[in-house]
């Protein structure tokens, strides 16, 4: 009986506990920004392309035959259900694409723009007033941890805020953290992580605020709801010592 008097006391103590006063939590995004007068300039963001990177690059000119651009430009191709397929140019190991009828052109570590006008350059003497257009192909964030739907997200327009990353992962609920959000990145083959902090009035300003193409945010618990899982799995033992030692009771009582 003093076991069973024992195993209540720790049962309505770890009952008390998780009811006891947190310390205050950050529920809400941009909570810190009071003052909605003052208006920033927003900065073009512009992502550099990275190794591993898929590119569709399309060159034209003023020729008056397509068969001409055609020489300079990838086949499309069809899949199996009659869609067009994802052709591109791949980035290499070495920051590389193999152009048709050029050859090796540097790209990792050039906007798109940059990658553009370096095309351009050596096409000038070859075709009559080129133009080149690239998009990405495989510009995709992940998002983990936290999250309603954690996971690999595509973006079509390539440029994403975390923000609308998180809004595309189905938010942060009151159990995950926003004043601390990581993000994993590439740089120039080194991998960095970090912080950026959802409910403060600088949010706009921190380098991580856009993401970049293969970018890794994670949203951690906050500490309430790893005190809570803890408690659980405590409440759990606790809970399956008591049944066991009553069963045991009511045998003993019943065998004696």
């Amino acid at each position: 009986m003093r076991l069973f008097s024992l195993l209540c006391f720790i049962t309505i103590a770890v009952f008390f506990v998780s009811c006891s006063s947190q310390k205050r939590m950050s529920y809400y995004y941009l909570e810190n920004v009071t003052d909605t007068s003052v208006k920033n300039a927003v900065r073009v963001f512009e992502p550099v392309i990275q190794n591993n990177d898929l590119l569709s690059i399309q060159v034209y000119s003023a020729a008056t035959d397509p068969k001409v651009d055609a020489l300079y430009n990838l086949a499309n191709t069809t899949n199996n259900n009659n869609n067009l397929a994802l052709i591109g140019f791949l980035v290499d190991q070495n920051g590389n694409i193999e152009y048709p009828r050029i050859g090796i052109v540097h790209a990792a570590g050039l906007s798109k723009q940059q990658l553009a006008d370096t095309i351009k350059s050596k096409l000038s003497n070859e075709l009559n007033n080129p133009s080149v257009v690239i998009r990405y192909l495989n510009f995709r964030v992940t998002v983990l941890g936290e999250v309603g739907r954690g996971g690999t997200i595509t973006i079509p327009y390539e440029r994403v805020t975390v923000l609308e990353a998180i809004g595309l992962a189905g938010d942060i609920p009151f159990t995950g953290k926003k004043n601390s959000v990581r993000i994993i990145r590439e740089v120039n083959g080194n991998r960095e992580v970090g912080t950026i902090d959802l409910t403060a009035k600088n949010v706009f300003e921190s380098p991580y605020f856009y993401l970049q193409q293969s970018d890794v945010v994670i949203v951690d618990p906050t500490k309430a709801k790893v005190r809570s899982n803890e408690e659980s799995i405590i409440t759990q033992r606790i809970t399956f010592a008591l049944t066991f030692i009553t069963t045991t009771a009511l045998l003993y009582s019943l065998f004696k």
